[in-house]
């Protein structure tokens, strides 16, 4: 049992790569999450990945094709081939949002400045669960005597970037600036 253990633990896992060709490797968990959202970068994002990939690989020595590069990125993403990935991609539409991107409008009539740092799309596409954070606090009461400031706040937007939940004079609670 202590023999298999130990081999279990000197295992080397295999590496793979994402994002923008720093040739790091990731973790599984992040692989799944990618997975599991749906949320999968546009057909020119793609190929610009693969393109970095293949520059990276390069110049660590180890030349590969860019048809080759862009079967280990969809292999990297879950898929069987590009073929595959390309036909998902191609069947969804654009994703209007993206963890890390900055973002602005208005959050129960207060402006705001932030970045998104947590995504999930629901609906088929048509709505997502947003964490936003904010650049400096919102305080969500109108009234004088008294405030409440938030740094961080989820919220489920359209593609329109209007949350369907509204206040009681009619105004969604969040509308981002698209």
């Amino acid at each position: 049992m202590v023999k298999s253990e130990n081999n279990m633990k000197n295992r080397r896992q295999p590496k793979r790569f994402v994002g923008n060709a720093s040739a790091q490797p990731i973790s599984a968990r992040l692989l799944n999450e990618v997975n599991m959202t749906h949320l999968l970068p546009s057909l020119d994002a793609l190929k610009a990945q693969a393109k970095a990939l293949r520059r990276a690989l390069d110049h660590q020595g180890n030349p590969i094709t860019h048809s080759q590069s862009l079967e280990l990125l969809a292999q990297q993403l879950g898929h069987r081939d590009w073929n595959t990935l390309h036909a998902q991609i191609g069947n969804q539409p654009a994703q209007p949002f993206a963890v890390g991107q900055r973002v602005s409008g208005h959050y129960l009539k207060q402006p705001f400045k932030g970045t998104i740092i947590a995504l999930n799309n629901q609906g088929g596409g048509q709505y997502f669960r947003l964490t936003l954070d904010f650049d400096t606090p919102v305080d969500v009461i109108t009234f004088e005597s008294m405030s409440n400031m938030r740094k961080r706040v989820s919220v489920t937007v359209g593609r329109d970037g209007r949350t369907v939940e509204k206040t009681s004079d009619g105004q969604p609670h969040m509308v981002l600036d698209i």
